[in-house]
C-alpha cells in the first residue's frame, strides 16, 4: 500500500510541477512626466505560477518601497504596480526622476519590463524672451514677439489682451511659435498684451508689452471752393482728426498768403480781410502728425464790380446844310 501510494504521489506531485510557468510581463509600464508634489503610479502586471514577486529597480537599483520601510512615500500595490504618494523633487534631491524597470520572479526564472522614465515637470519663471511696446499705423502690421521660460514639457504659447484671452479666430490674428501676428491693425487693437507660457505644472506671464496704434491723419471738413467780390471777406473752414492730433497749416499754392490780412482761428479756418484780385487762387489745408500727412485744397474767385459807365464826349445838336455830311462825336 505504501508503494502504491507513493507513486500516486509522486505522480500527482509532478503533475502539479508540470502545471506552473515562469513569469512574463503582462503590462509595461509607460513613460511619465509629472508635476513635483502629485501623485503618479507606474503600471505593471505580471503572470506566472506559482504568482510572481514583483521588484522595481531604478537605473540599476532596487527601489524601496513601504514593504522595506512603512515611511516610505512609494507604495508597492497588491498588482504589482508601483504608486508615489507624491513626487519628491529639489534642487539637490531628485531621488524619484530616472529610468525605472519591473522584474517579476519565481522559482521558474524571472521577467523582466520594458524601460520607463518618469520624469518631473518644471516651469521656470523667467520669460527667455520678454515682448516690446509696438507702434504702428492703422491698416499697418503689428508683430510681438517672446520666449516662454524653459520648461518641461515644453511650454505652449497663448496671449491676453487687457487681461482677456486673445481670439486667435479672427482671421487678422495669427499665433505662430512665440510670435503674434495682426496683419490690419484696427484702432481697437490698442492695449496691453501678455504672452502666457502653460504646461501641466501651470502657467507664467510675461512682463506686459504695450500695442499703440497711431492713425494718419484725416480730413473731417474740408474747405469748399469761394466766391467773393473785392472787399469783402474769404473764409475757408478745416478740421482735421488723427493720433497724435495732426498740425494744421495753410498754404497758397501759387504764391504767400496775403500778409496783415489774413488769420488762422483757433478751429483752424483760415479767414482773409478786404480780399483783392490778387488774392484769386488755390488755398490748401495741409493736416500733418508723425505718421503721415493729408491735403486738401479750394479755390478762391475775387469778382470785381465795375464802376456804372460815364460819357467822357456826349453827342451835340448840331444844325447842317441840306446835302452836307454831319458827325456827331460821343
Amino acid at each position: 500500500h505504501f508503494y502504491l501510494c507513493g507513486l500516486l504521489c509522486l505522480a500527482s506531485g509532478s503533475r502539479l510541477r508540470q502545471e506552473d510557468f515562469p513569469p512574463r510581463i503582462v503590462e509595461h509600464p509607460s513613460d511619465l512626466i509629472v508635476s513635483k508634489g502629485e501623485p503618479a503610479t507606474l503600471n505593471c502586471k505580471a503572470e506566472g505560477r506559482p504568482t510572481p514577486t514583483i521588484e522595481w529597480y531604478k537605473g540599476g537599483e532596487r527601489v524601496e518601497t513601504d514593504k522595506d520601510d512603512p515611511r516610505s512615500h512609494r507604495m508597492l500595490l497588491p498588482s504589482g504596480s508601483l504608486f508615489f504618494l507624491r513626487i519628491v523633487h529639489g534642487r539637490k534631491s531628485r531621488p524619484d526622476e530616472g529610468v525605472y524597470v519591473c522584474v517579476a520572479r519565481n522559482y521558474l526564472g524571472e521577467a523582466v519590463s520594458h524601460n520607463a522614465s518618469l520624469e518631473v515637470a518644471i516651469l521656470r519663471d523667467d520669460f527667455r524672451q520678454n515682448p516690446s511696446d509696438v507702434m504702428v499705423a492703422v491698416g499697418e502690421p503689428a508683430v510681438m514677439e517672446c520666449q516662454p521660460p524653459r520648461g518641461h514639457p515644453e511650454p505652449t504659447i497663448s496671449w491676453k489682451k487687457d487681461g482677456t484671452p486673445l481670439d486667435d479666430k479672427d482671421e487678422r490674428i495669427t499665433i505662430r511659435g512665440g510670435k503674434l501676428m495682426i496683419t490690419y491693425t484696427r484702432k481697437n487693437d490698442a492695449g496691453k498684451y501678455v504672452c502666457v507660457g502653460t504646461n501641466m505644472v501651470g502657467e507664467r506671464e510675461s512682463e506686459v508689452a504695450e500695442l499703440t496704434v497711431l492713425e494718419r491723419p484725416s480730413f473731417v471738413k474740408r474747405p469748399s471752393n469761394l466766391a467773393v467780390t473785392v472787399d469783402d471777406s474769404a473764409e475757408f473752414k478745416c478740421e482735421a482728426r488723427g493720433d497724435p492730433v495732426p498740425t494744421v497749416r495753410w498754404r497758397k499754392d501759387d504764391g504767400e498768403l496775403p500778409k496783415a490780412r489774413y488769420e488762422i482761428r483757433d478751429d483752424h479756418t483760415l479767414k482773409i480781410r478786404k480780399v483783392m484780385a490778387g488774392d484769386m487762387g488755390s488755398y490748401t489745408c495741409v493736416a500733418e502728425n508723425m505718421v503721415g500727412k493729408a491735403e486738401a485744397s479750394a479755390t478762391l474767385t475775387v469778382q470785381v464790380v465795375s464802376e456804372p459807365p460815364q460819357f467822357v464826349v456826349k453827342p451835340r445838336d448840331q444844325v447842317a446844310a441840306l446835302g452836307r455830311t454831319v458827325t456827331f462825336q460821343c
